[in-house]
């Protein structure tokens, strides 16, 4: 058996093997490299190393994916691609048995929430009507719930106090009173700061002061007008897919996933894991997490290339 190696070299050889021996082209060698480092990523915050894997770390490791929310689908092809990798280790003799060969597949026609795609997320959001006393606020609670991957209740319940946007955050409280840091996009700060004007204008009972988005009454939105606004939005733009605010949430980790960020990161800002308001992030500091977040959400990366564009012009 084979002395253990620096996962980075691990990936280095494989990919010659997926290259040289079995002859795959640079695309689906680059799927391959993709869905292992997602592995790599998830061993690296259990502290495991691969050589070390069991078929229960692959099993925790393939529940956090439907956790997620990622679709069966796209479970089952990045599986895939973890057993090929464990295949090639065995055959190479790094490892004695393939801890990959009890893992099993999800079930393709398991439901899972619907997933929108950019453009329809970007459909949806130009559908807002800005000439209405709503129309601002409406599109700043769509671009927060993307940016973000809140919960609707976490939505409704956001306060003024708990925005840090110079910092680049938002405090969220949780499921269970658990409180969260959250990275904010700089299109959804935008959005906000366009918010505020309006909300300056607007009717707030006492006691209702602190939360950032109002309703007609002057009380925090509640969660069945956030459904009723994308519901509506839906049918104006007629898309054919069943969706709740939850959508966004699933979007969300879906693209960034997708985009290749850190697993970890994606568990973080979704609230599943508990953390403590000095204490925030147990395997990764704040900075680390919003670079991770900004970095591969494809909001973002639209909205920065936009702004280079618009500084040349």
């Amino acid at each position: 058996m084979r002395s253990k190696e620096n996962p980075r070299e691990i990936l280095k050889k494989y990919k010659q093997y997926l290259r040289l021996e079995k002859s795959l082209s640079s695309n689906t060698v680059q799927a391959y490299l993709n869905d292992v480092t997602k592995l790599f990523q998830y061993l690296e915050s259990e502290d495991i190393h691969p050589y070390d894997v069991r078929l229960e770390h692959l099993e925790h490791f393939s529940a956090s994916l439907h956790d997620l929310g990622i679709q069966p689908r796209s479970q089952a092809r990045i599986l895939s691609g973890i057993r090929s990798f464990y295949h090639y280790l065995v055959l190479e003799d790094y490892i004695p048995t393939d801890p990959s060969e009890l893992l099993e597949s999800p079930q393709i026609g398991l439901h899972l929430p619907e997933v929108l795609t950019l453009e329809e997320i970007d459909l949806l959001i130009e559908q807002v009507d800005l000439s209405t006393n709503e129309g601002q606020r409406n599109r700043t609670i769509l671009e927060t719930l993307y940016s973000c991957g809140l919960r609707v209740s976490e939505l409704c319940n956001l306060k003024l106090s708990n925005l840090y946007l110079e910092e680049g955050f938002i405090k969220v409280e949780g499921k269970g009173s658990k409180q969260r840091l959250v990275p904010i996009s700089p299109r959804a700060i935008k959005e906000l700061q366009f918010y505020f004007i309006d909300r300056n204008h607007t009717f707030i009972k006492e006691g209702y002061e602190d939360f950032v988005f109002i309703s007609k009454r002057g009380k925090n939105i509640s969660r069945i007008m956030v459904f009723h606004i994308i519901k509506e939005l839906a049918d104006a733009v007629g898309l054919k897919k069943t969706i709740s605010p939850h959508t966004f949430r699933h979007s969300f980790a879906t693209h960034l996933l997708e985009g290749g960020a850190n697993l970890r990161a994606i568990q973080c800002m979704l609230g599943h894991e508990s953390i403590g308001t000095t204490e925030i992030y147990t395997h990764m500091d704040t900075n680390r997490l919003r670079s991770e977040i900004i970095e591969h959400h494809p909001r973002n990366r639209t909205f920065n290339k936009r702004n280079r564009t618009d500084a040349q012009n």
